[in-house]
C-alpha cells in the first residue's frame, strides 16, 4: 500500500527491522511512484518528488522523477516551484541533456515579481548551470545586478561567478557590475561581489589591472570592519565579520601582487589589522594569517615584512599544533625573502624539533637546514646531531644528507668538517647516501695533514661500533689506504698518540670481515684493505703470510665477486717488486659538489654502486646489445625477449638501431639461451675467468673495454686482407647471409663484420629483417641495411660492430625474417663459425 505523504513514507522506513526490509519497501513505493506519475495525477505530484527526493538521499534511483520536477516548476504556486528546483538540483547536473528544458522556465522565475520565486531561479542556476544555459541566461543575470534588492543582488552575483567559470569569454560582461557592486553596504552582496571580483582578477590579466583601481576603496571597506565597534549581526567571537575580512585581504594580496603603488595604497591598513586583531583565538589568528600571506605576498616595505614574520613566530608559541604547523610551513616559504628575520625566532624553531607532532618535526627540519649559514652552522649543526641521535628512522637518510652538504658548504676548517662527517657516520651510519661517503673520501685524500688524525677515529670508532655500515666502509678504506699512517705515527688521540701493531689493525679489519653485520660491499671493502695493507712496508712478513691465507679461503668464495678479487689479489703475491707499484696509495681523486638529487630516498649504502669514488669499483654490467632494423628503437630486454620468446614479427622498415645503456645483468639473461642449440660450438667464456669490474686494471688485470663506437667505414679501415674470410651464416628458404669479419692488431677485442645479403632464387625477398644477440660479455652495435628488399643478383650490406674480451670465441643468435614470394618466412639460427684467434690473445 502506497504511503500517502513524507512523514507517512519515514514512518514506515524507520519501521524496517531489516536492511532487506527497507529495500523491498522503497521499491514498492518507487513503483507506486511511477504509477502515479503515468496517471497525471497532478494532486499528487508534490507529495511523490518530495518522497522522491527523500528515497533519493537514502541512496536508491530516482532519476525517473526528472520531468515530474520540471512540471512542478513550472507551477504557480511557491511551494510547488519550491520543490521542482530542489529536485532539479539534487536529480540533474550540467550534463543532462533534459537541462536545456529548465533554461525557459529559469528565465521565465528570474523576471518574476516575487523576489523569493526570482531567488529560486538563480539559485538553481547558480548549481546546475552548464555553458550553454550560461550562455543564454547571461544576459539576465547581468540585468539583475543592477537589482535594488540586495537579497536578489547577492543571489546573482554568484551566478555571475557561476558563469565566468564556464564561460570564461563573458567576464567583460560583469566588470562595471562587479564595480558597482563594491560599493555595497550589505555585507552579503560585498561578500559575494568580492568572490566574484577575485576570480575574474584570477582568470583576466585586463580584469586585474582594471581593479587595482578600486584598492582604496577596498582599503576603505577593510578600515570600516577594523576599526567598527560590536555589531551583534556580524560579530564572531568579538571580531565584526571575519569572512569578509579575509576576503578583502585575499583580494588585496591579487591586487598588490607586483605593482608598488597599489602595496603602498594597503601598507598602513595592513599594518593596523596586524597589531588591533586579536590573536588568543582562532578567529583572530585566521585574520592574522590571512594578513601575513598578503604582507609576504604584494611589495611591502621592510618594516612590514618583519612584522608579518614576528606574527608567524608568534604562532609558534601557540599551543594548537595545527597553528604552529601553518606557522612553519609558511616561514619555510619565506626564509629566502628575508633571512634575518627568521633567525630571530631560532631558537623556538630548534624546541619544535622536540615536539611529539611528526609532521611539525618534519616541517621544523626543513626550516633548521634553510636557516644554516657561515655564523651558525657550529650551533645549528650541534643541535641537528643531537635530534639525529633520537629522530625516527625515516628522518635520518634526509638529516645525513642535509648535515652533511650544510657541512661541506659552511665548515669553518676541514678538521670540523671531518669531525662533523665522522659524527654523522657514527650516530647513523646505515642512513647516509653513496655521494656523501664518496664525499667525505675525497676529503680526506685531498687532506693530508688530517689524514692521520681521521684515521686514528675511524680506527677508535670501528673498535667500538661495526654496526653502522657507512662507517664500516670509510673506515676499512681509509685504514686500508694510510696503514703505515697508524703505525708509524700511531693512534692519535686528543691528548697523546699511542703505539698500533700490524697485528692489531688487521685483527680489526678481520674481525670486520667476519661480523655479522657484514654484507656483500663491506666483504669486497676488507679484502682491498687487506691487500692494500700487505703491500705496505710497515707490515710484517707474518702478518702478510696471513693475509695471504685469509685471501686463499676466499678462492673458492661461492659469491663470484669476492672469489674474483681474492684471485686477483692473491695473483699480485707472485708478481714480487711490481705488487707495491700496484698497490701504492691512491692518487686524490677529483674534487667535484655532492650529487644528491638523482639518488632515491630509500636506496641504501651498499646497493648496485654507479660511481667509482671509493675503490674504483663499477660493478655494473654492459648486458648483451642487440640492435634492430625495426622502426623506432628498442631496449635490449625488449628486444631479447622478442628474439627468444615472443612471437610478434618485427617491423620491417630498417631504421638506425641505437645501442642500449650498460645495464646490470645476471648470467642466465643471455648466457642461458645458448644452454640449447642445433649446432655445436665452443663454450662461452666462463663468467669468473675474466673480471668482472674496473678494479682489475687497478691491481694489474685486464683493463676495462672501451665504449663502442659506431663502426668505421671502408676507407678508414686498413685491414690486411687475410683476415677478410667470408664465412656463410644463414642459407635457407632462398636466402643466403654472409659475415666477413675484420680486425685490426692496434685494437684487439673489437670485430667490424660485414653481412650480405643474396637471393639465390628468381623472386624478390621484402621486407628484411637481421637481428642479432651476442652473450652478456660482448657488446653489440649494429648499422642500417643498405637496402630492406632484395633482389635477385643484387647484394645488400649491412654493419655491426661487436667488442670483446681478448681471446673469447664470438657467438651469435641471428634472427632474420622476410617476406618471399607472398610467403612469410622467419629464422632463427646460432652462429659460431669463426676461428678462435680472431679476436686476439687472451691476456
Amino acid at each position: 500500500m502506497p504511503y500517502h505523504n513524507l512523514k507517512a513514507l519515514i514512518k514506515g522506513i524507520r519501521a524496517c527491522k531489516t536492511v532487506a526490509d527497507e529495500r523491498a519497501l522503497i521499491q514498492q513505493e518507487s513503483a507506486a511512484i511511477r504509477a502515479s506519475f503515468r496517471e497525471e495525477d497532478t494532486y499528487m505530484r508534490y507529495h511523490n518528488i518530495a518522497k522522491l527526493l527523500y528515497i533519493h538521499m537514502l541512496g536508491s534511483p530516482a532519476h525517473f522523477g526528472q520531468i515530474e520536477c520540471l512540471k512542478l516548476v513550472a507551477s504557480p504556486r511557491f511551494t510547488d516551484k519550491r520543490l521542482g528546483y530542489l529536485g532539479i538540483m539534487l536529480l540533474l547536473d550540467e550534463n543532462q541533456e533534459v537541462l536545456t528544458l529548465v533554461t525557459n522556465s529559469l528565465k521565465n522565475d528570474m523576471n518574476h515579481s516575487n523576489m523569493y520565486v526570482v531567488g529560486l531561479g538563480l539559485c538553481t542556476f547558480a548549481n546546475i548551470a552548464s555553458e550553454e544555459m550560461s550562455r543564454d541566461l547571461a544576459n539576465e543575470i547581468e540585468k539583475l545586478l543592477g537589482s535594488s534588492n540586495t537579497y536578489i543582488r547577492k543571489k546573482a552575483a554568484l551566478c555571475a561567478l557561476r558563469v565566468i567559470k564556464r564561460v570564461p569569454d563573458l567576464t567583460d560582461h560583469f566588470v562595471s557590475k562587479a564595480k558597482n557592486l563594491l560599493t555595497d553596504r550589505n555585507h552579503g552582496v560585498l561578500l559575494s561581489a568580492i568572490t566574484l571580483v577575485t576570480e575574474m582578477c584570477q582568470l583576466d590579466q585586463e580584469c586585474l589591472n582594471e581593479f587595482r583601481n578600486a584598492v582604496p576603496l577596498l582599503v576603505r571597506n577593510l578600515k570600516a570592519l577594523v576599526t567598527t565597534g560590536y555589531s551583534p549581526e556580524h560579530d564572531v567571537s568579538g571580531i565584526t565579520d571575519p569572512f569578509l575580512q579575509v576576503k578583502v585581504l585575499r583580494l588585496l594580496r591579487l591586487l598588490g601582487r607586483g605593482d608598488v603603488e597599489a602595496s603602498e595604497t594597503m601598507n598602513d591598513i595592513l599594518a593596523q589589522v596586524a597589531t588591533n586583531t586579536d590573536g588568543s583565538k582562532n578567529v583572530g589568528n585566521s585574520i592574522l594569517y590571512e594578513t601575513v600571506l598578503t604582507v609576504l605576498d604584494i611589495e611591502a616595505d621592510t618594516g612590514l615584512r618583519v612584522m608579518a614574520i614576528n606574527i608567524l613566530g608568534k604562532f609558534l608559541s601557540n599551543r594548537d599544533n595545527n597553528i604552529r604547523y601553518v606557522a612553519l610551513n609558511t616561514l619555510n616559504k619565506v626564509v629566502s625573502m628575508d633571512t634575518n628575520a627568521v633567525q630571530r625566532h631560532r631558537n623556538i624553531i630548534l624546541d619544535c624539533l622536540r615536539d611529539g607532532d611528526i609532521s611539525i618535526r618534519r616541517r621544523a627540519l626543513e626550516l633548521s637546514y634553510a636557516l644554516i649559514n657561515e655564523q651558525n652552522v657550529r650551533l645549528l649543526i650541534r643541535e641537528l646531531l643531537a635530534f639525529l641521535e633520537v629522530a625516527d628512522d625515516e628522518f635520518k637518510l634526509g638529516m645525513t644528507t642535509q648535515i652533511s652538504l650544510a657541512a661541506e658548504r659552511f665548515a669553518p676548517n676541514k678538521r670540523w668538517h671531518i669531525d662533523t662527517v665522522l659524527r654523522v657516520l657514527k650516530l647513523a651510519g646505515n642512513f647516509v647516501r653513496e655521494e656523501i661517503l664518496s664525499a667525505f673520501i675525497r676529503l680526506v685524500a685531498h687532506t693530508p695533514e688530517l689524514q692521520a688524525y681521521t684515521a686514528s677515529k675511524l680506527y677508535t670508532a670501528l673498535q667500538q661500533d661495526i654496526s653502522q655500515e657507512s662507517l664500516t666502509l670509510a673506515a676499512v678504506w681509509v685504514i686500508g689506504e694510510y696503514s703505515e699512517i697508524l703505525l708509524e705515527g700511531g693512534i692519535v688521540d686528543e691528548d697523546s698518540a699511542r703505539t698500533a701493531s700490524d697485528k692489531e689493525i688487521l685483527d680489526l679489519l678481520l674481525s670486520t670481515l667476519d661480523s655479522p653485520y657484514a654484507n656483500f660491499l663491506i666483504r669486497q671493502f676488507v679484502l682491498a684493505a687487506i691487500t692494500k695493507m700487505s703491500s705496505r712496508s710497515t707490515t710484517s712478513a707474518e702478518q702478510q703470510a696471513r693475509i695471504s691465507e685469509v685471501l686463499g679461503k676466499y678462492v673458492a668464495s661461492p659469491e663470484l665477486e669476492l672469489q674474483q678479487r681474492a684471485v686477483e689479489f692473491a695473483s699480485l703475491f707472485n708478481l714480487g717488486e711490481l705488487r707495491s707499484g700496484v698497490l701504492e696509495r691512491m692518487p686524490p681523486p677529483e674534487l667535484k659538489a655532492t650529487v644528491v638529487g638523482v639518488v632515491s630516498e630509500n636506496r641504501p649504502v651498499g646497493s648496485t654502486r654507479n660511481d667509482g669514488d671509493l675503490l674504483g669499483d663499477d660493478i655494473s654490467q654492459p648486458v648483451a646489445q642487440p640492435a634492430v632494423n625495426g622502426q623506432g628503437t628498442q631496449n635490449s630486454q625488449d628486444l631479447l625477449a622478442e628474439i627468444f620468446g615472443s612471437s610478434a614479427p618485427s617491423t620491417s622498415s630498417p631504421t638506425s638501431a641505437v645501442p642500449s645503456q650498460p645495464q646490470k645483468a645476471s648470467v642466465n639473461d643471455i648466457l642461458g639461451l645458448f644452454d640449447q642449440g642445433s649446432s655445436p660450438s665452443p663454450s662461452v667464456t666462463s663468467p669468473t675467468s675474466a673480471p668482472s669490474n674496473d678494479i682489475s686494471s687497478l691491481f694489474g688485470g685486464a683493463p676495462s673495454q672501451p665504449a663502442p663506437q659506431p663502426p668505421r667505414t671502408q676507407s678508414q679501415q686498413q685491414l690486411p686482407a687475410s683476415q677478410q674470410t667470408t664465412y656463410t651464416a644463414y642459407d635457407k628458404d632462398e636466402l643466403k647471409i654472409t659475415l666477413t669479419p675484420q680486425t685490426s692488431a692496434q685494437r684487439p677485442g673489437v670485430v667490424n663484420i660485414m653481412a650480405r645479403f643474396q637471393v639465390l632464387g628468381s623472386d624478390v625477398a621484402t621486407g628484411v629483417n637481421f637481428q642479432v644477440a651476442v652473450p652478456q660479455r660482448h657488446q653489440l652495435q649494429m648499422l642500417p641495411m643498405s637496402n630492406a628488399d632484395v633482389s635477385p643478383g643484387a647484394t645488400e650490406e649491412q654493419r655491426m660492430r661487436i667488442i670483446v674480451p681478448p681471446g673469447a670465441n664470438i657467438r651469435l643468435r641471428i634472427r632474420v625474417s622476410y617476406n618471399l614470394a607472398e610467403r612469410a618466412v622467419q629464422n632463427q639460427v646460432d652462429f659460431s663459425g669463426f676461428p678462435p684467434g680472431l679476436t686476439g690473445i687472451a691476456s
